[in-house]
C-alpha cells in the first residue's frame, strides 16, 4: 500500500494583507471607505509574537500535541504560551515582513517590486533562513526607489505591501485589461505560491528525502492561477516545483473547495500504488481571500482577529517502506451524485458504509479527522464548534447502529475527537490537519486506524446545488515481514509439491 512517508505544516501571519487585501475588508472598502468597522480592525491586529504564542497555531506546527491543546481553558487568545517557538516539529510560523521577501523570491515574473532599504533588511534576515540557500536570496535583487512604487499603487496598477504604516513594497497588475492578471489577483497566487514553496522545503527537511526524488506534485489549494482565456488553467505545481527544486518532478493542480486536498490524496496514493511514481507530493498553500473572513464579527466581540494566518501542508506519498502509516485504496467513503444533501446521509456515506464494508464498527477507528477548524475563529460567527458537530454526528450514526447509547455520545466525541486548531482557509481545516499527529501516534504505536473526511461546498461556485465529501482510512504499518513470511511459505510449498512430483515420476 501507499503510506505517508511525511508531513509539513506551516503558517505565515499576515496581519497586513488581512487589511489591505483579505475579500471581507476589500468589499468594506469599496462599499464604505470610512468604515468604522475597519478603524477598529486595525486595533484588533495581533503583533507576530502574540500569533506565536497562540496554543492552535503552536498545535498546528507541532509544538504541542493535541490532547495538549484540549487542556488548556478557553479562550486560547487569553491564554499565551510563555514556551512558544516560531519553529516546530512540523514547519514554522513565518512573520510577514520575510514573507514579503519569499513572495518576491517566487516571482517570475517581475511583479513584486520592493523598496530597496527593505530588500536589503530582508535579504539580510532570510540569509539566516535553514531552508534557503543563496540562489534564493539572489533574486530578491536590489529593490526600487518608494516614489516608483508610490506611483504604482496610487495608478492602481499596483497593490502595496505594507509594515503597518510603511510602505514597503507592491504587487504589480500582470495585464493592463484582464482580471484574471489584475495586481490583487495576483497577490493572491502569489502568496500561495510562497507559501506552498515554504512548506514543500520544510517537507523536504523533515522527510529527508532529496529533491530529485519526488516524480509527481499535485497541488490542492482554492485558488486558481490563469488568464481571461483559461481562468483555473493553472499550473501552480509546475511554479512550486521549480522554485523548491523538484527537477525531475511534473504534477498538476486538483480543484475541490475544502474537499480538494483529500481528492489530491487519492490520486497520490493512486499513482503510487499503481506503480506510476515512487514519490509524490501533495501541497495546499495559503488563501489570502480568507484572512479576516470573519473578521466583522471579531471586531464586534472585542477579540482579536485570529484569522491572521495563512495555512499551508505538504505530504509525501510514497511506497510501502514497511514503516510509515499506510492508506487503503480498496474501501473509500464518498459523496455520490445521488447521496443528497442531509447530514445523516452525507456521513453515512463517508464513514459508516465504508466501515461496513470491511465489518468494521464505528468504534474500531481510533479517531476521525475531520473539518478542523478552530472554533474560537467560528464561534463568534454563529457557526459553532465545527469539529464537534462532526464528531457529534459520527456518534449518533453509532447511535442508531446500536454501538454505544445516547447518554454516551460525550465520550465517543472525547475518545474518538480532538479539538479543532486550524485556521478558517477553506481546504486547509478539512481532513489533512491531523495526518502529522496520526503520522506520529501510529509509529510510536499508540494508534491504529484512522480516518481522514474531506468535505467541500460545491454550490459556492453557482454551478451545482451539490456539495462533496470523501473519506479515506489510514492504517498503522505491520511491517513488511508479513507479506515475505507469507510469500516465504508459498514458495516452500511449491517447491515441495515440486519435489514430490519430481520424485513420483523417477518411480514410475
Amino acid at each position: 500500500m501507499p503510506v505517508i512517508k511525511g508531513v509539513a505544516y506551516s503558517l505565515v501571519h499576515t496581519p497586513n494583507i488581512l487589511y489591505h487585501n483579505g475579500s471581507t475588508q476589500v468589499t468594506e472598502k469599496r462599499k464604505n471607505p470610512g468604515s468604522e468597522y475597519l478603524l477598529k480592525l486595525k486595533k484588533q491586529l495581533r503583533p507576530y509574537d502574540a500569533a506565536v504564542a497562540y496554543a492552535p497555531n503552536q498545535a498546528y506546527i507541532g509544538n504541542i500535541a493535541l490532547d495538549e491543546l484540549r487542556n488548556i481553558p478557553r479562550p486560547w487568545y487569553k491564554e499565551p504560551l510563555e514556551q512558544a517557538c516560531r519553529t516546530g516539529k512540523y514547519g514554522e510560523i513565518l512573520p510577514e515582513d520575510e514573507f514579503y521577501g519569499l513572495m518576491k523570491i517566487v516571482d517570475s515574473f517581475e511583479l513584486v517590486i520592493l523598496e530597496a532599504n527593505f530588500a536589503k533588511e530582508v535579504k539580510a534576515k532570510l540569509a539566516h533562513h535553514p531552508l534557503l540557500a543563496d540562489s534564493h536570496l539572489a533574486r530578491i535583487g536590489e529593490g526600487k526607489d518608494i516614489a516608483e512604487i508610490n506611483k504604482l499603487v496610487d495608478q492602481h496598477t499596483a497593490e502595496g505591501l505594507y509594515l503597518e504604516d510603511r510602505l514597503v513594497g507592491c504587487v504589480r497588475q500582470a495585464h493592463e485589461v484582464d482580471i484574471s492578471l489584475s495586481a490583487h489577483v495576483m497577490l493572491e497566487n502569489l502568496a500561495t505560491k510562497a507559501s506552498s514553496v515554504l512548506v514543500v522545503l520544510e517537507l523536504l527537511k523533515n522527510s529527508g528525502i532529496p529533491a530529485t526524488d519526488i516524480s509527481y506534485i499535485i497541488e490542492c489549494s482554492e485558488e486558481a492561477c490563469g488568464d481571461m482565456n483559461q481562468r483555473g488553467g493553472g499550473n501552480f505545481a509546475k511554479a512550486i516545483a521549480e522554485i523548491a527544486g523538484l527537477t525531475n518532478a511534473t504534477g498538476s493542480d486538483i480543484r475541490g473547495f475544502c474537499a480538494g486536498p483529500s481528492h489530491a490524496l487519492l490520486q497520490a496514493a493512486s499513482l503510487v500504488q499503481s506503480g506510476v511514481f515512487d514519490n509524490v507530493v501533495v501541497v495546499g498553500g495559503g488563501c489570502v481571500a480568507k484572512l479576516g473572513m470573519n473578521g466583522r464579527d471579531h471586531v464586534a466581540k472585542e477579540i482579536p482577529a485570529l484569522e491572521d494566518v495563512l495555512g499551508s501542508f505538504a505530504l509525501l506519498i510514497s511506497k510501502d517502506d514497511g514503516i510509515s502509516p499506510r492508506i487503503r485504496l480498496d474501501v473509500l467513503g464518498k459523496h455520490n451524485v445521488g447521496t443528497g444533501s442531509a447530514p445523516q446521509q452525507v456521513m453515512k456515506a463517508l464513514v459508516a458504509d465504508p466501515l461496513g464494508k470491511l465489518n468494521m464498527k464505528i468504534t474500531d477507528v481510533d479517531y476521525y479527522s475531520v473539518e478542523m477548524q478552530n472554533p474560537e475563529i467560528t464561534e463568534p460567527a454563529g457557526a459553532g464548534n465545527v469539529p464537534e458537530a462532526n464528531y457529534k454526528m459520527i456518534a449518533a450514526l453509532a447511535v442508531l447502529a446500536g454501538e454505544i447509547a445516547r447518554d454516551d455520545i460525550p465520550d465517543f466525541v472525547k475518545a474518538h475527537g480532538l479539538p479543532g486548531f486550524a485556521p478558517t482557509q477553506g481546504h486547509i481545516p478539512s481532513g489533512v490537519p491531523l495526518l502529522g499527529f496520526i503520522r506520529d501516534q501510529m509509529l510510536a504505536g499508540n494508534m491504529t486506524t484512522a480516518m481522514l473526511i474531506g468535505k467541500g461546498s460545491l454550490f459556492l461556485g453557482r454551478m451545482t446545488n451539490l456539495f462533496d465529501g470523501l473519506s479515506i482510512i489510514i492504517e498503522k504499518n505491520n511491517g513488511l515481514q508479513t507479506e515475505e513470511a507469507k510469500i516465504s511459505k508459498d514458495s516452500i510449498r511449491l517447491l515441495v509439491a515440486e519435489a514430490l512430483r519430481d520424485m513420483a515420476k523417477s518411480l514410475g
